[in-house]
């Protein structure tokens, strides 16, 4: 079972999130958190797979408190949910390392996988993201290509290549297809370009990937 601690300060909210998880089948809500602070003790307390959480909640907004929870160790995978789809939350949240970043009109069978997703260790974002990240890549200063080309020379040419295609949104098992690789290789190359390029998760890496204009 995926353990997944909601966060939101409308109860209403939470409830409507805790039902369409838990009618799944492999997806049980462990807690609930009505604001940053109440989410950053549960998340130690309880700790879950998955934290869905809110970016605008009271006492302390969701941002703050992903960056808490993502500060742990062993920290959950994270997925923002928000009504809003401004750039600042999801540049400030991927910078964070949440893994996902859904808006609260997503489809309840689509919110199902994306806690799969994101608890099998891939990342998730709405279509809706996705389409503002690639006007942001549009809109790069060339000095932002050349920083991140220069990050990426680090890499060997077969990292290369494992982190273009995570940047397509690949998963390891289609990589692996791809590039004739065992799954297993695949996870070790991912790790070890996240550790070389100091970045935090999957999500990262292709911004990074894009932003060198390498897809």
């Amino acid at each position: 079972m995926i353990r997944v601690l909601i966060a939101d300060d409308e109860a209403l909210v939470r409830s409507g999130l805790r039902m369409i998880l838990e009618s799944s089948g492999d997806i049980v809500v462990v807690g609930e958190a009505q604001d940053g602070e109440a989410a950053v003790r549960a998340s130690a307390r309880l700790r879950p797979r998955v934290v869905l959480m809110d970016v605008r909640m009271p006492a302390m907004d969701g941002l703050t408190a992903a960056a808490r929870v993502l500060a742990a160790p062993d920290a959950p995978k994270v997925v923002m949910l928000t009504t809003f789809d401004l750039d600042e939350y999801v540049h400030e949240a991927l910078r964070l390392g949440a893994v996902g970043f859904l808006l609260k009109d997503t489809r309840p069978e689509d919110l199902v996988a994306a806690v799969r997703t994101v608890a099998a260790g891939q990342a998730m974002l709405s279509p809706t993201v996705i389409k503002r990240l690639i006007g942001a890549f549009a809109q790069r200063p060339a000095s932002r290509s050349e920083r991140a080309r220069d990050r990426l020379a680090l890499l060997t040419a077969r990292e290369e290549d494992v982190i273009r295609a995570v940047a397509r949104g690949l998963s390891n098992a289609d990589i692996g297809r791809e590039l004739r690789l065992t799954e297993p290789t695949v996870k070790a190359h991912v790790s070890r370009v996240l550790a070389k390029l100091g970045l935090a998760n999957r999500v990262q890496a292709a911004i990074l990937v894009h932003d060198a204009d390498l897809t």
